[in-house]
């Protein structure tokens, strides 16, 4: 038994030929942020120490979606949601409708720790985030120029999402009716320390020119994020799909009724539960164990081991 960790920063249909510049400051910012988390866990950092600072760091990378990287709803402001749970006691918090909060997953921990409740929404948990003090920042500071180009490609389209291609949709094609595609680079990170701990985050700012007040997988436990004694689970894809396939929670049910390894269990969801070309997932076990399946076009992935294993993968 010996510490793991991996991260994601969205599954979706990635393609192939997806540009240098868009590929290269994803892959960097995974590569120091797997590094980051190896430190922390080489440290002895807690694992929800370690899930909550990964993530607030891929949350300030413009490139991924969520907090500084966030997609626009159709009026074109941004609505952040994240998720954080211990594995030990299944304690866990969640927000959803943020505007101003820099790092959507350190409130979600606050939440957890300083409320009798699991989950907070909009004005409530923007309140709620003035009463703690967390950074905060105007609204504008989310909105970025990639994210305004990728609004107005999806409401061209007649879409909600454009998935990760970026590329313009040629004007004589029929445009699909909306389907709520997958999520463009929503960011998670799971962890186990050597004593077999869990935990796991997951951040995202949701779907492109999806309706205001529409809530994804991330935030609920059990669908886009959950932890308990035996793993810990972040999801990643079309939140729809994921919410009715209660993906995270279907990984921990079936190593715990079923007996299934980490792996077994992962596959059989993303490959049986999941419909494909919607989900992907990464997962550590309490044995130190790594799995990151998808059944989609590709998914941003970073993982490493205490006996030295590492990877970084897109496709």
């Amino acid at each position: 038994m010996g510490w793991a960790i991996a991260l994601h920063g969205g599954a979706g249909d990635i393609p192939k030929d997806l540009p240098p510049e868009l590929r290269e400051p994803r892959e960097a910012c995974l590569r120091y942020c797997l590094q980051m988390g190896v430190d922390a866990l080489k440290a002895q950092k807690s694992p929800l120490d370690v899930v909550e600072l990964v993530v607030r760091e891929l949350e300030n990378n413009p490139y991924f979606n969520a907090g500084r990287g966030s997609v626009l709803t159709s009026n074109g402001t941004v609505e952040m949601e994240a998720c954080i749970m211990d594995g030990n006691t299944k304690n866990c918090g969640a927000v959803s409708g943020l505007t101003t909060v820099v790092n959507a997953i350190s409130l979600a921990r606050l939440v957890m720790e300083k409320t009798p409740h699991i989950y907070l929404a909009f004005e409530g948990a923007e309140a709620f985030a003035r009463e703690q003090g967390v950074e905060t920042m105007d609204s504008n500071h989310f909105i970025t120029p990639r994210n305004i180009e990728r609004l107005k490609q999806a409401k061209e389209a007649n879409r909600v999402q454009v998935d990760y291609n970026t590329r313009p949709i040629p004007k004589d094609d029929k445009p699909p009716a909306p389907s709520g595609d997958s999520e463009l680079g929503t960011v998670g990170c799971v962890a186990v320390d050597s004593f077999g701990h869990l935990a796991t985050a997951t951040s995202t700012g949701g779907l492109v020119n999806k309706m205001v007040g529409r809530i994804g997988d991330t935030p609920i436990v059990g669908a886009g994020t959950y932890a308990n004694k035996l793993c810990a689970v972040s999801a990643t894809g079309q939140g729809d799909a994921i919410i009715c396939a209660t993906v995270a929670r279907d990984v921990a049910a079936l190593m715990e009724y079923k007996g299934l390894s980490l792996k077994e269990a992962a596959d059989y969801v993303i490959e049986e539960s999941a419909p494909k070309g919607t989900t992907g997932l990464i997962a550590v076990s309490a044995t130190g164990e790594i799995t990151m399946p998808f059944n989609t076009t590709g998914m941003f992935r970073a993982c490493a081991t205490e006996d030295g294993h590492t990877e970084l993968a897109i496709w």
